[in-house]
Protein backbone atom coordinates (compact mmCIF):
# COMPACT_ATOMS: atom_id res chain seq x y z
CA UNK A 1 0.00 0.00 0.00
CA UNK A 2 1.53 3.31 -1.38
CA UNK A 3 2.25 5.60 1.94
CA UNK A 4 0.38 8.73 2.34
CA UNK A 5 2.34 11.79 2.14
CA UNK A 6 0.00 15.35 3.45
CA UNK A 7 1.40 18.22 1.71
CA UNK A 8 0.11 21.96 3.11
CA UNK A 9 -1.14 24.70 0.86
CA UNK A 10 -1.68 22.57 -2.17
CA UNK A 11 -3.25 25.78 -4.65
CA UNK A 12 0.27 27.02 -3.81
CA UNK A 13 3.00 27.19 -6.80
CA UNK A 14 5.91 25.03 -4.49
CA UNK A 15 3.08 22.69 -3.00
CA UNK A 16 1.45 22.53 -6.33
CA UNK A 17 4.69 21.19 -7.94
CA UNK A 18 5.35 18.78 -4.84
CA UNK A 19 1.82 17.54 -4.74
CA UNK A 20 2.58 15.96 -8.77
CA UNK A 21 5.35 15.44 -8.30
CA UNK A 22 4.36 12.74 -5.16
CA UNK A 23 1.84 11.53 -7.49
CA UNK A 24 4.28 10.53 -10.06
CA UNK A 25 6.79 8.67 -7.88
CA UNK A 26 3.80 6.47 -6.70
CA UNK A 27 2.60 8.54 -3.25
CA UNK A 28 -0.95 8.87 -1.92
CA UNK A 29 -1.25 12.20 -1.57
CA UNK A 30 -3.70 14.63 0.49
CA UNK A 31 -3.60 18.36 0.34
CA UNK A 32 -4.97 20.96 2.47
CA UNK A 33 -7.23 23.81 1.17
CA UNK A 34 -8.64 26.93 2.80
CA UNK A 35 -11.80 26.17 0.82
CA UNK A 36 -13.25 23.54 -0.61
CA UNK A 37 -13.81 25.62 -3.76
CA UNK A 38 -10.21 25.31 -4.82
CA UNK A 39 -10.30 21.38 -4.87
CA UNK A 40 -11.20 21.62 -8.66
CA UNK A 41 -8.16 23.90 -9.32
CA UNK A 42 -5.86 22.21 -7.57
CA UNK A 43 -6.58 19.14 -9.54
CA UNK A 44 -6.58 20.30 -12.74
CA UNK A 45 -3.39 22.38 -12.43
CA UNK A 46 -2.13 18.52 -11.09
CA UNK A 47 -3.24 16.75 -13.73
CA UNK A 48 -1.16 19.04 -16.43
CA UNK A 49 1.59 16.74 -15.80
CA UNK A 50 0.16 13.28 -13.56
CA UNK A 51 -3.06 11.51 -13.94
CA UNK A 52 -4.19 12.29 -9.94
CA UNK A 53 -5.95 8.73 -10.71
CA UNK A 54 -7.78 8.66 -7.44
CA UNK A 55 -4.38 9.08 -5.50
CA UNK A 56 -4.99 12.53 -4.65
CA UNK A 57 -7.45 14.17 -1.80
CA UNK A 58 -8.21 16.79 0.08
CA UNK A 59 -8.66 17.97 3.94
CA UNK A 60 -9.86 21.60 4.57
CA UNK A 61 -8.12 23.25 6.75
CA UNK A 62 -6.37 26.57 7.76
CA UNK A 63 -2.94 27.55 9.21
CA UNK A 64 -4.53 30.33 11.21
CA UNK A 65 -7.35 27.81 12.89
CA UNK A 66 -7.02 24.64 15.00
CA UNK A 67 -10.33 23.36 12.65
CA UNK A 68 -9.00 20.59 10.31
CA UNK A 69 -6.13 19.81 11.15
CA UNK A 70 -6.41 16.47 13.23
CA UNK A 71 -8.31 15.20 10.23
CA UNK A 72 -5.88 16.25 7.56
CA UNK A 73 -3.20 14.32 9.17
CA UNK A 74 -5.31 11.25 10.12
CA UNK A 75 -3.30 8.03 8.32
CA UNK A 76 -0.82 10.23 6.93
CA UNK A 77 3.07 8.98 6.90
CA UNK A 78 5.13 12.09 6.18
CA UNK A 79 4.34 15.81 5.65
CA UNK A 80 5.40 18.31 3.41
CA UNK A 81 4.64 22.16 5.02
CA UNK A 82 5.28 23.94 2.57
CA UNK A 83 2.37 26.27 3.19
CA UNK A 84 2.92 30.01 4.63
CA UNK A 85 0.31 32.43 5.72
CA UNK A 86 0.44 35.84 4.32
CA UNK A 87 -0.62 37.42 7.45
CA UNK A 88 -2.58 40.17 5.30
CA UNK A 89 -5.60 40.83 7.09
CA UNK A 90 -3.64 41.90 10.03
CA UNK A 91 0.10 43.46 8.79
CA UNK A 92 1.33 40.58 11.07
CA UNK A 93 3.64 37.96 8.93
CA UNK A 94 5.43 36.56 11.93
CA UNK A 95 2.73 35.33 14.66
CA UNK A 96 0.25 33.90 11.72
CA UNK A 97 3.80 31.68 10.29
CA UNK A 98 4.96 30.98 13.83
CA UNK A 99 1.47 29.76 15.20
CA UNK A 100 0.59 27.80 11.89
CA UNK A 101 3.83 25.95 11.71
CA UNK A 102 3.08 25.05 15.38
CA UNK A 103 -0.31 23.66 14.71
CA UNK A 104 0.60 21.28 11.86
CA UNK A 105 3.62 20.12 14.21
CA UNK A 106 1.18 19.53 17.42
CA UNK A 107 -1.36 17.53 15.22
CA UNK A 108 1.58 15.64 13.31
CA UNK A 109 2.87 14.40 16.58
CA UNK A 110 -0.55 13.44 17.85
CA UNK A 111 -0.85 11.58 14.55
CA UNK A 112 2.45 10.01 14.72
CA UNK A 113 3.64 10.87 11.69
CA UNK A 114 6.90 9.55 10.69
CA UNK A 115 8.41 12.81 9.46
CA UNK A 116 7.80 16.75 8.73
CA UNK A 117 9.82 18.38 5.98
CA UNK A 118 9.21 22.00 6.70
CA UNK A 119 10.13 24.61 4.01
CA UNK A 120 12.13 27.66 5.80
CA UNK A 121 13.93 30.01 3.47
CA UNK A 122 17.63 30.35 2.86
CA UNK A 123 17.00 34.34 4.26
CA UNK A 124 16.56 32.30 7.89
CA UNK A 125 20.34 31.31 7.31
CA UNK A 126 21.97 34.43 6.57
CA UNK A 127 24.15 37.17 7.80
CA UNK A 128 22.03 40.28 8.96
CA UNK A 129 23.43 41.98 6.08
CA UNK A 130 23.80 40.84 2.28
CA UNK A 131 26.78 42.79 2.04
CA UNK A 132 28.78 40.27 4.17
CA UNK A 133 31.31 38.67 1.61
CA UNK A 134 31.63 34.78 2.16
CA UNK A 135 29.85 31.84 2.08
CA UNK A 136 27.30 30.38 5.31
CA UNK A 137 26.06 27.98 5.42
CA UNK A 138 22.98 25.89 7.24
CA UNK A 139 24.91 26.61 10.87
CA UNK A 140 24.30 29.92 10.64
CA UNK A 141 20.79 31.79 12.40
CA UNK A 142 19.56 34.64 10.97
CA UNK A 143 19.25 37.14 14.10
CA UNK A 144 15.32 37.80 14.51
CA UNK A 145 16.10 40.68 16.96
CA UNK A 146 18.12 42.56 13.96
CA UNK A 147 15.36 45.72 13.82
CA UNK A 148 16.87 45.87 9.98
CA UNK A 149 15.32 42.74 8.94
CA UNK A 150 12.58 42.67 6.81
CA UNK A 151 9.09 41.02 7.99
CA UNK A 152 9.17 38.11 5.94
CA UNK A 153 12.60 37.06 6.59
CA UNK A 154 11.81 37.80 10.57
CA UNK A 155 9.00 35.57 9.90
CA UNK A 156 10.42 32.42 8.10
CA UNK A 157 13.59 32.23 10.78
CA UNK A 158 11.03 32.66 13.91
CA UNK A 159 8.77 30.05 12.21
CA UNK A 160 11.77 27.75 12.04
CA UNK A 161 12.98 28.55 15.21
CA UNK A 162 9.43 27.11 16.78
CA UNK A 163 9.38 24.31 14.77
CA UNK A 164 12.86 23.55 15.85
CA UNK A 165 12.10 24.53 19.82
CA UNK A 166 9.20 22.60 19.97
CA UNK A 167 10.66 19.42 18.40
CA UNK A 168 13.22 19.49 20.96
CA UNK A 169 10.46 19.25 23.69
CA UNK A 170 8.71 16.15 21.72
CA UNK A 171 9.95 12.74 22.92
CA UNK A 172 7.69 10.97 20.21
CA UNK A 173 8.57 9.36 17.22
CA UNK A 174 8.10 12.50 14.54
CA UNK A 175 11.45 13.73 12.93
CA UNK A 176 11.79 16.86 11.51
CA UNK A 177 13.75 18.74 8.76
CA UNK A 178 13.81 22.02 7.73
CA UNK A 179 14.24 22.89 4.05
CA UNK A 180 16.02 26.05 3.23
CA UNK A 181 15.11 27.42 -0.53
CA UNK A 182 16.68 30.68 -2.55
CA UNK A 183 14.24 32.70 -5.57
CA UNK A 184 12.34 30.08 -6.51
CA UNK A 185 11.96 29.74 -10.66
CA UNK A 186 10.87 27.24 -13.26
CA UNK A 187 7.62 26.15 -14.79
CA UNK A 188 4.28 26.68 -13.87
CA UNK A 189 1.10 24.21 -13.43
CA UNK A 190 -1.39 26.89 -13.08
CA UNK A 191 -1.20 31.29 -13.54
CA UNK A 192 -3.75 31.34 -10.47
CA UNK A 193 -0.56 31.59 -8.11
CA UNK A 194 2.82 31.96 -9.09
CA UNK A 195 4.92 33.52 -6.37
CA UNK A 196 8.35 34.90 -6.82
CA UNK A 197 8.03 33.44 -10.77
CA UNK A 198 6.20 37.12 -11.14
CA UNK A 199 9.35 38.63 -11.76
CA UNK A 200 10.23 36.33 -14.98
CA UNK A 201 6.57 37.43 -15.97
CA UNK A 202 7.60 41.24 -15.67
CA UNK A 203 11.19 41.21 -17.62
CA UNK A 204 9.64 39.20 -20.17
CA UNK A 205 6.32 41.18 -20.61
CA UNK A 206 8.16 44.59 -20.62
CA UNK A 207 7.14 45.38 -17.16
CA UNK A 208 10.72 45.59 -15.91
CA UNK A 209 12.20 48.97 -17.43
CA UNK A 210 15.24 48.09 -15.58
CA UNK A 211 16.53 45.81 -13.37
CA UNK A 212 18.30 46.39 -9.72
CA UNK A 213 21.79 45.72 -8.78
CA UNK A 214 20.35 42.44 -6.81
CA UNK A 215 21.60 38.93 -7.27
CA UNK A 216 19.60 35.73 -6.47
CA UNK A 217 20.55 31.99 -5.73
CA UNK A 218 18.20 30.87 -8.42
CA UNK A 219 16.61 26.91 -7.65
CA UNK A 220 14.16 24.98 -9.61
CA UNK A 221 10.98 24.66 -8.47
CA UNK A 222 11.56 20.89 -9.77
CA UNK A 223 14.84 20.76 -8.24
CA UNK A 224 13.63 22.09 -4.47
CA UNK A 225 10.82 19.33 -4.35
CA UNK A 226 13.43 16.91 -5.43
CA UNK A 227 14.85 17.59 -2.36
CA UNK A 228 12.20 17.63 -0.01
CA UNK A 229 11.60 14.19 -1.25
CA UNK A 230 14.97 13.16 -0.23
CA UNK A 231 14.44 14.83 3.32
CA UNK A 232 11.70 13.03 3.31
CA UNK A 233 12.92 9.66 2.99
CA UNK A 234 16.93 9.56 3.65
CA UNK A 235 17.81 8.19 7.39
CA UNK A 236 20.29 10.82 7.10
CA UNK A 237 18.49 13.44 6.88
CA UNK A 238 16.12 13.35 10.24
CA UNK A 239 17.04 16.53 12.73
CA UNK A 240 19.00 18.48 9.79
CA UNK A 241 18.49 21.68 8.15
CA UNK A 242 19.57 21.60 4.16
CA UNK A 243 20.02 24.97 2.23
CA UNK A 244 18.60 24.25 -1.21
CA UNK A 245 19.82 27.60 -2.59
CA UNK A 246 21.28 26.79 -6.05
CA UNK A 247 23.19 29.02 -8.47
CA UNK A 248 23.60 32.45 -8.29
CA UNK A 249 22.85 35.14 -10.98
CA UNK A 250 22.92 39.01 -10.96
CA UNK A 251 19.41 40.35 -12.49
CA UNK A 252 20.97 41.78 -15.26
CA UNK A 253 22.56 38.39 -16.31
CA UNK A 254 18.53 36.59 -15.58
CA UNK A 255 17.76 39.38 -18.09
CA UNK A 256 20.14 38.85 -21.08
CA UNK A 257 19.49 35.33 -20.25
CA UNK A 258 15.78 35.82 -21.50
CA UNK A 259 16.36 38.17 -24.27
CA UNK A 260 18.88 35.90 -25.89
CA UNK A 261 17.64 33.02 -25.59
CA UNK A 262 13.94 33.54 -25.77
CA UNK A 263 14.23 34.72 -29.84
CA UNK A 264 11.20 36.93 -30.14
CA UNK A 265 9.65 36.72 -27.25
CA UNK A 266 12.66 37.76 -25.66
CA UNK A 267 12.14 41.45 -27.30
CA UNK A 268 10.57 43.47 -24.79
CA UNK A 269 12.90 42.42 -22.19
CA UNK A 270 15.09 44.82 -20.97
CA UNK A 271 18.77 44.80 -19.92
CA UNK A 272 19.20 48.11 -18.43
CA UNK A 273 20.46 48.18 -15.23
CA UNK A 274 19.06 50.58 -12.97
CA UNK A 275 21.74 52.56 -10.40
CA UNK A 276 21.65 51.62 -6.57
CA UNK A 277 20.99 55.24 -5.55
CA UNK A 278 18.06 55.43 -8.11
CA UNK A 279 16.27 51.88 -6.71
CA UNK A 280 16.93 53.73 -3.04
CA UNK A 281 15.19 57.04 -4.26
CA UNK A 282 12.51 55.31 -5.74
CA UNK A 283 12.10 53.39 -2.60
CA UNK A 284 12.05 56.16 0.10
CA UNK A 285 9.35 58.47 -2.35
CA UNK A 286 7.72 56.85 -5.10
CA UNK A 287 7.70 53.15 -4.70
CA UNK A 288 7.22 51.56 -0.96
CA UNK A 289 7.14 48.24 -1.87
CA UNK A 290 10.79 48.75 -2.67
CA UNK A 291 12.38 49.04 0.36
CA UNK A 292 12.17 45.41 0.82
CA UNK A 293 14.89 44.58 -1.77
CA UNK A 294 17.18 47.57 -1.33
CA UNK A 295 18.92 45.79 1.88
CA UNK A 296 20.09 43.09 -0.91
CA UNK A 297 21.56 45.86 -3.97
CA UNK A 298 24.85 44.48 -4.85
CA UNK A 299 24.72 41.14 -2.60
CA UNK A 300 27.54 39.93 -1.41
CA UNK A 301 26.52 36.39 0.74
CA UNK A 302 26.26 33.16 -0.82
CA UNK A 303 25.04 29.96 0.56
CA UNK A 304 26.64 26.95 0.34
CA UNK A 305 24.14 23.56 -0.73
CA UNK A 306 27.77 21.19 -0.05
CA UNK A 307 25.28 19.43 2.61
CA UNK A 308 22.33 18.75 0.45
CA UNK A 309 24.51 17.46 -1.81
CA UNK A 310 26.63 15.16 -0.05
CA UNK A 311 24.28 13.81 2.27
CA UNK A 312 20.84 13.66 -0.23
CA UNK A 313 22.69 13.27 -3.42
CA UNK A 314 20.97 16.56 -4.74
CA UNK A 315 22.04 18.01 -8.03
CA UNK A 316 20.11 20.97 -8.92
CA UNK A 317 20.00 22.04 -12.10
CA UNK A 318 21.45 24.81 -14.34
CA UNK A 319 20.20 28.51 -13.32
CA UNK A 320 19.90 29.60 -17.29
CA UNK A 321 17.98 26.67 -17.81
CA UNK A 322 15.24 27.42 -15.16
CA UNK A 323 15.15 30.89 -16.03
CA UNK A 324 14.38 30.20 -19.89
CA UNK A 325 11.84 27.17 -18.83
CA UNK A 326 10.47 29.21 -16.35
CA UNK A 327 9.42 31.95 -19.08
CA UNK A 328 8.88 29.53 -21.83
CA UNK A 329 6.03 28.00 -19.30
CA UNK A 330 4.49 31.46 -18.69
CA UNK A 331 4.29 32.40 -22.27
CA UNK A 332 2.68 28.87 -23.02
CA UNK A 333 0.22 29.67 -20.69
CA UNK A 334 -0.91 32.93 -21.56
CA UNK A 335 0.73 34.80 -18.75
CA UNK A 336 2.85 37.25 -20.48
Amino acid sequence: MPELVLVTGGSGYIAGWCVAELLRRGYDVRTTVRFAAREKSVTEAVSGVVDPAGRLGFAVADLTSDEGWEAALKGVDHVLHVASPLGAASGDLIGPARDGTLRVLRAATAAGVRRVVMTSAANAASPSSYATEGMTDETLWTDPEDPTLIPYRRSKTVAERAAWDFMAAHDGPTELVTVLPGAVFGPVLTTENIGSVGIVGRMVSGAMPGVPRIGLEIVDVRDLVDVHIRAMTSPAAAGQRFLATGEFMWMADMARVLREGLGEHGRRVSTRQVPDFAVRLAARFRDPSLREITPALGRRNRHSTEKARTLLGWQPRPARQTVLDCAESLIAHGAV
